[in-house]
């Protein structure tokens, strides 16, 4: 219905994996993004189906309200924290698979180490797995590399410790594990499309300040 009135034209827009093929077809001026979870063009949100409807509500909270507060409706719903928009629509094995317990352990391994130097080798040595093996079952699990998981993991962390504290942008590069506030603007702009001064003077709780 959306697409149909024209004010997705130009847009990038996502639907469930079954249908994208579908939207593309009728809606050319769409940019169909076909596997990802949500899609948040600012005024405009689409999502990829039931569940990921409930992550793009979670998004949400979370850009209206901040971290805390999105973090809170999760643990209400006992749902995952955050699941970024660009993580895959199918994922072919859970991160709790019985027959591979060395990921979720790795997965959560690299939470509690965010600040060290995360190469895919060192990911690979925790795992006790050739790098390919883990390149390989990282994007089976999580559908994407173990590099841009990290990444996300880093930007989630920064994007709390903005909103939340009166850490220096540098303080906060440092305690993501970016190492810079010149790589912590990078990613920004990549994934966010802004940069950390402009997210936390954008950042407003209402009935605050």
């Amino acid at each position: 219905m959306i697409a149909a009135t024209g004010l997705l034209d130009g847009k990038r827009a996502t639907t469930h994996w079954r249908y994208t093929g579908e939207l593309a077809r009728r809606y050319p001026a769409i940019r169909i993004q076909p596997d990802v979870l949500y899609v948040d063009e600012g005024d405009i949100l689409t999502s990829a189906g039931s569940g990921a409807g409930i992550d793009l509500g979670l998004h949400i909270i979370r850009r209206d309200f901040g971290t805390a507060a999105a973090n809170q409706v999760a643990r209400r719903l006992i749902m995952p924290p955050h699941r970024d928009g660009g993580q895959a629509q199918f994922i072919e094995r859970p991160v709790a698979d019985e027959g591979s317990p060395w990921l979720s352990k790795l997965l959560e391994w690299v939470q509690r180490h965010l600040t060290d130097d995360l190469t895919t080798g060192r990911l690979a040595r925790q795992a006790c797995v050739s790098k390919r093996t883990l390149a390989r079952r990282f994007l089976e699990t999580t559908g994407t590399s173990p590099a841009a998981w990290v990444t996300g993991l880093r930007i989630a962390l920064a994007k709390e410790l903005l909103e939340t504290t009166t850490l220096s942008v540098e303080e906060v590069a440092d305690r993501c594990g970016f190492g810079s506030s010149f790589t912590l603007r990078h990613h920004f702009r990549k994934r966010l499309r802004t940069n950390p001064v402009a997210y936390r003077a954008g950042f407003r709780v209402p009935g605050v300040g």
